[in-house]
C-alpha cells in the first residue's frame, strides 16, 4: 500500500545550536524502535507539516534516512510544539513492526445533524473527544465518525457502542461509555418590572390629603 514519504538526513547539532536550524526552516527530530539505537534527525519543516495535515495523527509514513538506505515505517509518536505559536519544535518517529498490533487514542469525528440542536435550540454536549482502539499501524484510523442524527430530543445518549468501527480496528473503550447528548436549552426568567414607586403610606408627609379633612395650624383661630 501507498505510504506518505518523508525523507530526513542525520543530524550532529544538538543543544542551544538546535534553534539555528528551526531559524533555517530545518525541525530537529530523533528516530527510535525497532530493536535500533535512537538516532537523531533533521527533516524539512514545511514538508513535515504539509505531511502532518494531510496524513493525520496515526498514519504511518516511510521514513527515507540519507545513507541508510530502504525506508522504514514509523510513526508521530511525540510532537512537541511552542505554546504561544503553536510552531512545531521537535518531532519523535517511532519505528513499527506492520504486524503488530498497537492501541491508541483516536478523535471522534461528529458528523451529522440533530433535530434537538437544530429544531430545539439544544446545546450539544461532547461527553469524550477520543476512543481508545486497537489496530496494525496500517490500520489505525485517524478519526472514528460518530452519527449524532439520532439525537432528536434531550433523553437520547449516544454510547461508544453507537460507533462504526473501520475494518481491522477494535475498539477498546468501554461500549456503554456515554460519548454525546443535547443539553436543553436554558430558560431565562424575565425580570419582574420594579414598580415605580412603592404605594405611599396613608399620611405620609407631601402626599394629598383625604378630601374634607381640616389643615391644623399651629394656635387654634378665635370664633
Amino acid at each position: 500500500m501507498s505510504r506518505p514519504q518523508l525523507s530526513a538526513q542525520p543530524r550532529d547539532v544538538r543543544g542551544k545550536a538546535v534553534a539555528n536550524l528551526r531559524r533555517s526552516g530545518v525541525l530537529p527530530a530523533v528516530v527510535y524502535g525497532g530493536g535500533v539505537p535512537s538516532q537523531s534527525i533533521s527533516i524539512d519543516a514545511h514538508e513535515f507539516e504539509l505531511l502532518r495535515r494531510r496524513a493525520g495523527r496515526h498514519a504511518v509514513i516511510d521514513l527515507s534516512i540519507d545513507g541508510d538506505g530502504k525506508a522504514q515505517p514509523v510513526l508521530l509518536q511525540a510532537i512537541q510544539e511552542h505554546p504561544v505559536s503553536r510552531h512545531t519544535l521537535h518531532v519523535d518517529l517511532l519505528i513499527v513492526n506492520l504486524e503488530e498490533e498497537r492501541t491508541v487514542d483516536v478523535p471522534i469525528v461528529f458528523v451529522g445533524q440533530s433535530e434537538a440542536v437544530a429544531k430545539l435550540g439544544g446545546v450539544l454536549l461532547h461527553l469524550r473527544d477520543a476512543v481508545l482502539v486497537r489496530a496494525k499501524p496500517d490500520d489505525l484510523p485517524s478519526g472514528i465518525e460518530l452519527d449524532i442524527s439520532s439525537l432528536v430530543d434531550f433523553e437520547v445518549t449516544l454510547h461508544a457502542s453507537d460507533l462504526i468501527m473501520p475494518a481491522g480496528v477494535t475498539l477498546i473503550t468501554d461500549e456503554g461509555e456515554a460519548l454525546a447528548r443535547v443539553q436543553q436549552p436554558r430558560i431565562e426568567e424575565e425580570p419582574v418590572a420594579a414598580e415605580a414607586e412603592a404605594a405611599p403610606e396613608e399620611g405620609a408627609e407631601g402626599e394629598p390629603k383625604p378630601e374634607g379633612s381640616a389643615e391644623t395650624s399651629g394656635s387654634d383661630e378665635s370664633a
